[in-house]
């Protein structure tokens, strides 16, 4: 990997009580790179994406996006520190998070969704924040719903202004939790679509997906987990053809 990685993962354990849950998880993401995260339920991959933006706690490790520790500092005695809740925030500007539900709020238009963040955290004009928001909207394929509510949108369209509202902060990096797992199967292209778009302008994306046809087609690299850690990784020709790792191969056996 040549270029700069933006996102560094290293050595990142979480637990849940008892249960161990990410059991020593390295990875580094390069800017501009596509990196589909494939396994079975409970492997620990959504709880990955939720502690890259400090969604969740870790218990041990570092994980830094754009050359920062997200979620902690080390203070002037050595100890590591949670950052404040400002800080926070303000690290998760940098990382747009596409979830499997679409978390719109019913009551805002399609254009008001998209406008929340621009304009409560980073304070932009409302004019401009709108002229954004058609922009993307347009970009996703709704440029005809600008004024539509959630409730009068499909589960495709829906998600698809959920990819807005996150492409409306102008993140460094772009995190989906299985966003089509929610959708009739007949949505789920739709999204597909977008998110190819998204690939193609080089915007850097780690997908957590059962959506092995975008996997081969537009994934840099795919990384298999299992009980918590990574199990293998590489191309996608590689991966689909002769993965080096047997749980690997039985995994796809069973899915594609």
């Amino acid at each position: 990997m040549t270029a700069e990685p933006i996102v560094r993962i290293e050595d990142v354990h979480k637990s849940f009580g008892g249960l161990e849950v990410l059991r020593g998880v390295t990875l580094d993401v390069a800017r501009g790179e596509v990196v589909v995260v494939i396994g079975p339920s409970g492997s620990g991959k959504t709880t990955l994406l939720r502690c890259i933006n400090h969604l969740e706690r870790i218990g041990s490790g570092r994980i830094e996006v754009n050359g920062h520790p997200v979620g902690y500092r080390t203070d002037a005695s050595g100890r590591v520190r949670e950052e404040s809740p400002r800080t926070i925030a303000r690290q998760r500007e940098d990382i747009g998070f596409v979830f499997q539900r679409f978390n719109l709020f019913p009551h805002m238009t399609a254009t008001e969704n998209v406008c929340l963040g621009p304009v409560r955290v980073r304070g932009e004009a409302r004019t401009q924040a709108r002229s954004h928001a058609a922009e993307l909207l347009t970009r996703v394929g709704l440029a005809d719903k600008l004024d539509t509510y959630p409730s009068q949108l499909s589960g495709g369209q829906q998600q698809r202004v959920a990819i807005a509202r996150a492409l409306a902060m102008r993140p460094a990096l772009m995190l989906f939790d299985e966003p089509t797992s929610a959708l009739d199967p007949e949505m789920v292209g739709e999204v597909i679509s977008v998110m190819r778009e998204l690939a193609e302008d080089g915007m850097t994306m780690i997908v957590v997906s059962h959506e092995m046809a975008f996997a081969k087609t537009a994934a840099d690299r795919v990384v298999m987990m299992d009980d918590g850690r990574i199990v293998d990784e590489g191309p996608p020709e590689r991966m689909f053809s002769q993965a080096a790792q047997a749980r690997t191969r039985e995994f796809l056996a069973r899915i594609v």
